[in-house]
């Protein structure tokens, strides 16, 4: 049966193929049509794993990516799922607007998930992430240096692991201070600029820039989408797409109605150093 959802899938993967050697089971979920394949397909799967008294979990990433029939073939199979009571679970991640997302998809979405907000790391278990690793490699990070990448990072997890990254390529053993920090803040920004902010900034539009140029200049945010039109000289509704050509980005979020603001902490400053 996955051989035939992956035959009519017809998905075009560039130079990647991918193939399974088995005969396909023709006329089950192979109409091309994601609505009927895919909940068919997590039937399929469920009931095997109850007749072999196991479970699946499927875990999906960036699900914000995903178009709207995408996501309602998605709803609609785990819809099935919760029905017939089978043992298959969906772990999903992804940006605030997923929420939106999946209500505009089905209705009938919010019945079948929970969604816990992931946000940054606490101050405790971010000076935990970088302490205990160095802590049995011989080094010792100081509470002072420890509150320093904190307050940089603001416990946004990538972030922390490059300050870590560069802090301990800095370190004379066996302490890491506060003033080390300061190079290794250096250091981070950097390679931060030069690689993870500037691959997302390059792949937008002008207009798309010109936004998030207004947003930066405005601060951190989040911010009324009014100031970011007064700041453009223009109206809500005329960058209401650009706006929503962002979200759809992953570039900025709502985090509530009317608000807008970036989905990485410290864009703005980059956007600020850029210009």
């Amino acid at each position: 049966m996955l051989k035939s959802f992956a035959q009519g899938l017809r998905v075009n993967l560039g130079e990647v193929e991918i193939g399974l050697d088995i005969d396909p089971e023709t006329g089950v979920a192979d109409s091309g049509d994601l609505e009927a394949d895919l909940p068919a397909l997590f039937l399929a799967l469920g009931e095997a794993a109850r007749a072999r008294r196991t479970a699946v979990a499927v875990f999906v990433d960036e699900l914000q990516y995903l178009g709207e029939i995408e996501f309602s073939a998605l709803i609609m199979a785990l819809h099935k799922i919760a029905q017939k009571g089978l043992p298959l679970i969906l772990v999903g991640a992804g940006l605030p607007q997923v929420v939106g997302l999946a209500g505009r998809s089905k209705s009938y979405a919010e019945r079948l998930f929970d969604y816990p907000e992931i946000g940054p790391l606490s101050e405790l278990d971010a000076a935990q992430a970088l302490a205990e690793p160095a802590e049995r490699a011989g080094l010792n990070f100081t509470p002072d240096a420890l509150a320093a990448i904190y307050v940089q990072t603001r416990g946004y997890p990538y972030f922390l692991q490059e300050w870590g990254y560069q802090a301990w390529n800095l370190a004379a053993p066996p302490t890491i201070d506060a003033a080390l920090i300061a190079h290794a803040t250096q250091a981070s920004l950097f390679r931060l600029d030069e690689g993870f902010f500037r691959v997302r900034f390059d792949r937008l539009a002008p207009r798309e820039k010109d936004y998030l140029r207004a947003m930066a200049l405005l601060g951190a945010g989040p911010h009324r989408s009014g100031q970011i039109a007064e700041r453009l000289t223009t109206s809500v509704r005329t960058v209401a797409p650009v706006r929503a050509s962002l979200i759809s980005k992953g570039m900025i979020y709502s985090p509530a109605h009317g608000d807008t603001g970036f989905t990485v902490p410290l864009f703005d400053q980059y956007l600020r150093r850029r210009m």
